[in-house]
């Protein structure tokens, strides 16, 4: 599990933005583990820990249930929202949608300045998968992605898009690829990226869909061998996960170390 370094706000200057501040660490904090799925939240205990009022403390906890994070309790303080199938399956039923969309208006925006630099961050993203670089892969992955998303010029899908993937970002945290799947999500970006410079939105359209429902599989995979959720979606002692296609009689599927999926 990655340790997020907290810091005290005793010198932060412009007070209005420190809820902004204490919402980034507590979300760095539940996407790498450290709070765990289900686990309350109190707000005396993180106000010690982060050094700050209950003010800045009360604001962020709202950001992060804004972002479905955290669950707001009726008396006070919080809890880290459980990782469940529904909820996980749903939200990247969602986002293939959305990647769809994206993809189908890009095509009908982008010009040859916009589809060469695609082209370009596409090719340096082959380099990193070529020398087995996974951080510089992923990095330039996301940034693909992003750049769809802006050249479909629909502010809405964006911001729609950015708080899915905030909720997927701890799923995302538990799930590594091996070589394999690696290998398909290559070739996948080569036909997402030729289907955007023959400007064919339609295909671009299926496309982008069917990559997000295969990076669904693997984040499934890897919750289940986690032991962060059951088979049927309930947590379990060990922690919480999900999965879009249960196994039969509730059978984990292989191991999935840790990591990024792409």
């Amino acid at each position: 599990m990655q340790k997020v370094v907290t810091r005290s706000f005793e010198g932060v200057e412009d007070k209005t933005l420190l809820h902004l501040k204490v919402a980034k660490i507590l979300r760095d904090k539940i996407t790498y583990g450290e709070l765990e799925p289900g686990l309350r939240l109190t707000e005396r205990v993180l106000c010690e820990e982060l050094k700050v009022s209950r003010t800045p403390l009360r604001e962020a906890l709202k950001t992060l249930a804004s972002e479905g994070l955290v669950e707001l309790l009726q008396n006070c303080g919080a809890m880290v929202t459980p990782m469940t199938l529904t909820d996980t399956t749903d939200t990247f039923k969602v986002l293939s949608v959305l990647e769809g969309l994206a993809g189908e208006l890009a095509c009908g925006r982008a010009d040859e300045a916009n589809t060469a630099e695609l082209r370009r961050l596409h090719e340096q993203m082959r380099e990193h998968y070529n020398s087995g670089n996974r951080e510089k892969y992923f990095e330039l992955n996301q940034e693909i992605h992003a750049r769809i998303f802006q050249l479909a010029a629909n502010p809405v899908l964006l911001t729609t898009r950015d708080k899915l993937n905030l909720r997927l970002r701890r799923a995302r945290y538990f799930a590594n690829i091996g070589q394999s799947r690696w290998d398909r999500a290559m070739q996948e970006h080569d036909q997402i990226i030729a289907a955007l410079e023959a400007r064919n939105g339609k295909r671009l359209r299926l496309l982008l869909e069917e990559h997000i429902r295969n990076k669904c599989d693997v984040v499934i995979a890897a919750l289940l061998s986690s032991g962060a959720v059951s088979a049927i979606g309930a947590p379990t002692t060990t922690g919480l996960a999900l999965n879009r296609r249960v196994p039969k009689d509730g059978q984990a599927l292989p191991r999935v170390s840790r990591g990024f999926s792409r």
